[in-house]
C-alpha cells in the first residue's frame, strides 16, 4: 500500500453535519472505505491509522500536512493526490479501484463547502510511553549484601554487576588513582608535589579532600568546557567557502570555562545560553550563533530563504540535542518518524529563534563589586609586570651599550604604547608637546598615564587630576579632552589636537607627587597607527609657570613608518631573561586586553536580535511552500508556552529556556547527568548522549540514571556536586585491570566491573606533553593562539604551521578553532572540525597518528626540552635521569628492569630519543 500521511489532530472539526449539501457519513465516508484510503504514517501499521473513519482522520500520519484546507479544494492535499500523475503518490494506491469523476467531484464539493464531519468519540492527543519522556521519579536505593560500595552510585552498580554474575574489581593503586582523576578531570598529569600530598591524604582515608582539590582547580573548568564546546559545535570561523575568522568568539569560550569553574547552576547555564541578554549575561548567547554561517548571499530568493532556514535549523538542532537529547531537526520536513515531535513543533521552535542573527556586538560593562575588585587586581598585576619589563629593557640597553662602546637609543615609538622612565621628580604639572606626527595629521593620544613611585596613576581624573590642551578637534564624541585621563584605552576614548602635526596636552595633579614613569599611546587596542607623535617633548612644572624637560623623542630610534618591533630589546638579553621577557609581554598584553574590556566593554561574537516576522509551517520544508502561521512554542509533548504569534523576541527565547530548565521537564536533567557519566567513565549510561529518543539506545542502568537526575535537581543543579558523587564512588576507584571471566560477559565494561581504560583525547595528549616538558603556559582566557598560518583574502586560506614556539604552548582549548581545518599533528586524533555537534569523540588508531607523535617537529622539539629538563634536575647520571623521567612521565618510581633497559637505550641512542619514546608509550597516552 502507498503511504498517505497527514496530521489532523491540530484541526478543529465542526460537530454539526446538518448544514452543507454533501454529507460526510452518507457520501464521503463510503468512498474512503470502498477505495481503501489507508494511512501508513508509522513503521508499525496500526488499525486506527486509516482515512476511512473519523478517528483515523483525526489521528493522521507523519507528514505534518493537513488532509484538506476547508473551503479550498485547490489547496488541499487529498485533491492533489487523487489527481496526481505520480504512481508513487496517487491515491487510491495502485491495485485499488480508481475514483470516478463523480466521486472526485463529490470530495471536491465537500471540501469547498466546509468539509464538515462529526467529531470523533475520543480526541486523540499526542503521547508516548518511551522512558525518557516519563516524569523523573527518585527510585529506592538497592539493598545489596557485601562490604563493597561507598555511596548510592555503588549500590546501583553492584546490583547490576551481581545480576550479570560478575563481581567488582579491587581498589586501584593510589598512584594510578591520583593520575586517573587528574587525567579525567584536568586532562593533565599531576605534579610531583600534588602526588606526594594526595598519597598522604589517601593513607589517611581522605579521598574526599583529593576530589575537592581537583574540582576546585581552574584546570577542571578548562577540561570540561572542551567537552561542552564539542556539544554546541563551537568554532571561531564561519565555515563554508569563505571561512572568515570570528576574532571575538573567544568570549563565549571563556564564559563556558568560567561557568564550570564557578559551578554555575545548570538551569541558569541553560537560560543564559538561550536568553542571557534578558539577565545581562549577553555573552552566553554565543551559544546560538556558535555554528557555521554562510556569508555569501544569493540574488535568488529561493536560495536566500533556504539559507536562512538552514541557519535556524542549526539553532533548533543544537538546542534539541544539547539540552533535550532529541533530534528535533528530523521534523523539519514531516512529523518525526520515531519520536513524538510534530512538524508543527519544529516550526514553533523556529518561531522562537526567528529573530536571532549572526554577528558581533558590544557587551555591556560589568560594574558590580566583583568586577571592580577584579579590575583593581588586574591593574596591580599589570603595573608589576610593566616594572619587571622595564627593568629588562634597561638591562638590555646597558648590555647593548657596553657591546657597542657608546650609549644606544631607545626603540622607536609605537602606536600601541610607549614607556618613559626617569629619575624621581617632585612635581604637580606634566605637559606633553607634540612637534610632529607620522602622517602630518592632528596628534592623537588615547590615554596619558603618570605614575608616582608607588606605582599609582596620579593623572586620573577620578583622582582629582585636570586636563588642558592647546586645542581640541571638534565634532567627534569619541575624541575629547576628557578622554586623555579617564582611565579608558583605545581610539573610541581618545584626545585629538585641533592643529595638524602639533599640539600639547597638560595634566595637573590634585596635589604634588613624586613621579618616575609616564606611559602614552596612540591606540592601545592596536586598530589605528596614524596621528602618532614621533617628535615630542615631555616637561614638568611645580608652579605651572617654569617648565623643565623630563624626556623627549631625541633619544629614540627614528620612526621608520612601520610598527615598532616591541621585542627588539630581547635580542641583547641572556636566554633566560629573554624567555622571561617574552612571557611578560604576552601576558601583559593579555591583561591589558582584559583591563580594556572591564573599562570600555568589549565586542563579542554573540547573538544579535531583531523583531521577528510571522513563521509559517513549510510543506516538506520548502520555504516557498508556506502553510499556516505558527506561534512560538516548545514541543507539544512537553506542554505549551501559550505565546502569541506576535510575542516579544526576547520573551520567546527566555520562556523556552525556562521550560527546558524546569524540573518538570523529563529530559533536561537526564541528558546532563548522562553526559557527566560519559565525561567520567568514557561512555554514557545511554551511549547515544544526544539522542535519548526512540532511535537512541536504552540505558544500561535506568534506575541509576533517574536517581542521578533527581539528585541533580534536588541539589540545585550543581554539576560539581554530581561529579563529586561519581569521583568518590568505589565504582570510580576500581582497578582497570582486565579479568578473563568478566570480559567474556562484558568486554566493553559497560556494567562497570572495572574502571574502563581509554586513550586521552588530542587536547589532553598535547597539554600533557607540554606539562611534563615544563613548557606549558597556564595563562587563561583571551584570544586564542594559532596552529595554522592565515592568508586573509576574500576566501581565507589556512596552512598548518610547521614549527611552534612559546606563543603556541598554551592549553589546546585556547587554540583558535578553525572550521574545516585541522592542525598538522593533533588533528589526526579525531578532533571535531566545528561543523556539527559532537556529543562523543571517536577514538581511531591510524598510522598517521603514530608518525605524528614520533617524527613531528613538535614532538622532537618537546623531547629536546624534556631532555634539557632532565639534565638540569638529575645531572649527568643516566640512571638518575631515567628515574626522574619515570616520576615525571608516569608519576611513579621506575622498576629495576625498566631502569636497566632505559639506561642502555639512552647510552645507545640519546636522552632526547628516550624522551620521545616515553611520550609515545601507552602508560603516558592512556587513562588506566
Amino acid at each position: 500500500m502507498k503511504r498517505f500521511i497527514l496530521t489532523a489532530i491540530h484541526f478543529l472539526f465542526v460537530v454539526s453535519s446538518a448544514s452543507g449539501s454533501v454529507k460526510f457519513e452518507a457520501q464521503i465516508l463510503p468512498i474512503l472505505e470502498k477505495k481503501c484510503f489507508k494511512c501508513h504514517g508509522q513503521e508499525k501499521q496500526k488499525s486506527d491509522l486509516r482515512l476511512d473513519s473519523v478517528a483515523g482522520i483525526n489521528k493522521g500520519g507523519s507528514s505534518g500536512e493537513p488532509l484538506f484546507v476547508r473551503g479550498n479544494s485547490a489547496q488541499s492535499l487529498i485533491i492533489h493526490l487523487i489527481n496526481s500523475d505520480d504512481l508513487e503518490e496517487r491515491m487510491p494506491p495502485e491495485g485499488e479501484t480508481e475514483l470516478t469523476v463523480g466521486e472526485r467531484d463529490l470530495i471536491k464539493e465537500w471540501i469547498d463547502t466546509g468539509a464538515q464531519m462529526p467529531l470523533a468519540p475520543n480526541v486523540i492527543e499526542i503521547s508516548t510511553d518511551h522512558w525518557s519522556f516519563q516524569p523523573v521519579q527518585r527510585p529506592n536505593i538497592p539493598e545489596v549484601k557485601g562490604d563493597w560500595g561507598n555511596n548510592e552510585i555503588d549500590s546501583f552498580i553492584l546490583e547490576k554487576i551481581l545480576s550479570k554474575k560478575l563481581s567488582p574489581s579491587s581498589v586501584s593503586e593510589p598512584r594510578k588513582l591520583i593520575r586517573r582523576i587528574y587525567q579525567v578531570m584536568h586532562g593533565l598529569p599531576p605534579s610531583e608535589d600534588m602526588i606526594a600530598k594526595h598519597l598522604k591524604q589517601i593513607a589517611n582515608d581522605d579521598w574526599v579532600s583529593v576530589v575537592d582539590e581537583v574540582l576546585a582547580s581552574p584546570r577542571y573548568g578548562e577540561r570540561i568546557a572542551r567537552h561542552w564546546l564539542d556539544i554546541v559545535r563551537f568554532a571561531e570561523t564561519n565555515g563554508f567557502e569563505t571561512n572568515r575568522e570570528r576574532l571575538t568568539a573567544y568570549h563565549f569560550r571563556d564564559y563556558v570555562i568560567r561557568s564550570f569553574n564557578e559551578d554555575k547552576p545548570y538551569d541558569q547555564f541553560i537560560i543564559e545560553q538561550l536568553a542571557g541578554d534578558a539577565s545581562g549575561v549577553d555573552v552566553g548567547t554565543g551559544f546560538l550563533v556558535a555554528g557555521p554561517h554562510d556569508i555569501v548571499k544569493s540574488p535568488d530568493i529561493n536560495l536566500t530563504l533556504m539559507q536562512r532556514n538552514d541557519e535556524m535549523a542549526d539553532m533548533i538542532n543544537t538546542t534539541g540535542t544539547a539540552f533535550l537529547g532529541l533530534t528535533i531537526g528530523c521534523a523539519r520536513c514531516h512529523n518525526h518518524k520515531f519520536d513524538p515531535i510534530l512538524q508543527k513543533d519544529y516550526y514553533s521552535m523556529q518561531a522562537v529563534f526567528s529573530g536571532v542573527r549572526y554577528g558581533e556586538r558590544m557587551m555591556p560593562k560589568n560594574n558590580d563589586e566583583a568586577a571592580k575588585k577584579s579590575l583593581m587586581e588586574l591593574e596591580k598585576k599589570a603595573q608589576s609586570m610593566s616594572k619587571e619589563l622595564d627593568s629588562l629593557k634597561l638591562i638590555s640597553s646597558q648590555i647593548k651599550a657596553k657591546g657597542n662602546g657608546h650609549n644606544v637609543k631607545r626603540e622607536s615609538v609605537s602606536a600601541r604604547g610607549n614607556t618613559e622612565i626617569f629619575d624621581e621628580i617632585k612635581t604637580k604639572h606634566v605637559r606633553f608637546t607634540v612637534r610632529r606626527t607620522n602622517n602630518g595629521g592632528q596628534p592623537c593620544i588615547d590615554e596619558l598615564r603618570v605614575f608616582n613611585t608607588k606605582g599609582q596613576n596620579v593623572a586620573l581624573a577620578k583622582k582629582g587630576a585636570t586636563a588642558e590642551s592647546s586645542g581640541n578637534l571638534k565634532g567627534y564624541e569619541i575624541h575629547k579632552l576628557e578622554h586623555i585621563n579617564d582611565g579608558k584605552d583605545g581610539n573610541p576614548r581618545s584626545w585629538i589636537s585641533d592643529t595638524s602635526g602639533t599640539g600639547w596636552v597638560k595634566i595637573t595633579f590634585a596635589k604634588e607627587s613624586n613621579i618616575n614613569k609616564i606611559e602614552w599611546a596612540r591606540d592601545r587596542e592596536g586598530n589605528f597607527s596614524d596621528r602618532l607623535a614621533i617628535d615630542y617633548i615631555i616637561e614638568h612644572s611645580l608652579d605651572g609657570q617654569s617648565w623643565h624637560k623630563v624626556v623627549g623623542s631625541e633619544d629614540r630610534e627614528p620612526y621608520g613608518g612601520a610598527v615598532a618591533a616591541n621585542d627588539a630589546f630581547l635580542t641583547f638579553l641572556p636566554d633566560n631573561d629573554a624567555e622571561r621577557g617574552r612571557n611578560l609581554m604576552r601576558n601583559l598584553q593579555r591583561i591589558r586586553n582584559e583591563i580594556s574590556s572591564y573599562r570600555n566593554g568589549s565586542k563579542a561574537w554573540v547573538a544579535k536580535f531583531e523583531k521577528p516576522g510571522k513563521t509559517h509551517r513549510l510543506y516538506r520544508g520548502d520555504p516557498m511552500a508556506k502553510r499556516e502561521v505558527v506561534a512560538p512554542d516548545t514541543l507539544e509533548i512537553l506542554g505549551s508556552l501559550k505565546m502569541s504569534e506576535d510575542e516579544d523576541e526576547q520573551q520567546r527565547r527566555h520562556r523556552l529556556a525556562q521550560s527546558i530548565a524546569n524540573e518538570k521537564n523529563p529530559l533536561t536533567a537526564r541528558v546532563m547527568v548522562n553526559r557527566l557519566w560519559q565525561f567520567v567513565f568514557g561512555v554514557g549510561i545511554v551511549d547515544t548522549p544526544s539522542d535519548l529518543g526512540s532511535n537512541g539506545t536504552d540505558p544500561t542502568h535506568p534506575q541509576l540514571l533517574d536517581w542521578m537526575a533527581s539528585e541533580f535537581m534536588q541539589k540545585d543543579w550543581s554539576i560539581k556536586h554530581m561529579l563529586k558523587i561519581l569521583l568518590c564512588s568505589d565504582t570510580f576507584r576500581q582497578s582497570s585491570r582486565p579479568r578473563t571471566d568478566a570480559i567474556k560477559v562484558d568486554a566493553g565494561s559497560r556494567y562497570l566491573w572495572r574502571f574502563p581504560p581509554r586513550r586521552l583525547e588530542a587536547e589532553a595528549i598535547r597539554d600533557s606533553i607540554l606539562a611534563v616538558a615544563g613548557t606549558l603556559d597556564l595563562n587563561m582566557g583571551g584570544p586564542g593562539f594559532y596552529l595554522l598560518d592565515v592568508d586573509r583574502e576574500n576566501v581565507v586560506h589556512y596552512h598548518p604551521k610547521e614549527k611552534t614556539g612559546p606563543e603556541e604552548w598554551r592549553r589546546m582549548i585556547y587554540m583558535f578553532k578553525i572550521r574545516q581545518e585541522q592542525d598538522l599533528i593533533f588533528g589526526a586524533f579525531d578532533c571535531p572540525d566545528g561543523n556539527q555537534v559532537i556529543p562523543e569523540r571517536s577514538r581511531s588508531t591510524t598510522p598517521i597518528q603514530a608518525l605524528n607523535l614520533f617524527n613531528s617537529h613538535f614532538i622532537v622539539q618537546q623531547s629536546g626540552k624534556m631532555s634539557d629538563k632532565l639534565l638540569q634536575e638529575a645531572g649527568d647520571s643516566v640512571e638518575k635521569q631515567v628515574r626522574t623521567a619515570y616520576q615525571l612521565y608516569y608519576g611513579r618510581p621506575a622498576l629495576v628492569d625498566e631502569i636497566n633497559d632505559a639506561t642502555a637505550f639512552v647510552r645507545d641512542h640519546s636522552l632526547a630519543d628516550f624522551c620521545r619514546a616515553m611520550f609515545n608509550s601507552n602508560e603516558f597516552l592512556f587513562t588506566f
